[in-house]
């Protein structure tokens, strides 16, 4: 299963489903969060579960939607992708065409890694990973900049990484 990202579209609202989670459902997700290379017998085995009810607990949960999906998580700087760089954008127009049409161009440039509409100052925030400034203003210029729509953006290159996380509380 792989791991696509939701960037376009309207977001949806919080579902009351996570109260329906009894805790060997959390203590599954948990532990995938640590590690989803588990063999299904190992997460049976850490959950305290026998290999078939732990199979039907992992599919239901797939099936369910509280697993979007398996991911391997690399290394930005052994791709030689080192830089990560936050941009804040602002759009001429807020009509609902311009900003589908603007999230999915945005969204299929492959150096953007996160994307999120927001409220605020700016109406995208968004973080690429390219392999230095003057692959940040080649991206600008040959990517970014021909979406049209935009007014005005804001770059921050990122210095240091203090957390980055990938789970999330279970």
């Amino acid at each position: 299963m792989a791991l696509v990202g939701r960037a376009t579209g309207l977001a949806k609202a919080p579902r009351k489903d996570a109260l329906r989670l009894d805790e060997i459902d959390r203590k599954i997700l948990r532990a995938l969060q640590q590690d989803a290379r588990l063999t299904t017998a190992q997460l049976a085995d850490r959950v305290g579960l026998s290999t078939t009810p732990c199979w039907n607990r992992l599919k239901r949960l797939e099936t369910q939607g509280y697993i979007d999906g398996y991911v391997a998580l690399l290394n930005q700087d052994k791709l030689g992708l080192p830089e990560t760089v936050i941009i804040e954008l602002t759009l001429d127009r807020h009509d609902e065409e311009m900003l589908e049409r603007f999230g999915q161009l945005l969204t299929n440039l492959p150096e953007v890694i996160e994307a999120y509409l927001t409220t605020g100052d700016y109406d995208y925030v968004v973080k690429v990973a390219v392999e230095s400034t003057a692959g940040y203003e080649r991206f600008l210029r040959e990517k970014l900049y021909r979406i049209p729509g935009i007014r005005h953006s804001r770059s921050s290159f990122a210095l240091r990484c203090l957390k980055k996380l990938t789970s999330v509380q279970v």
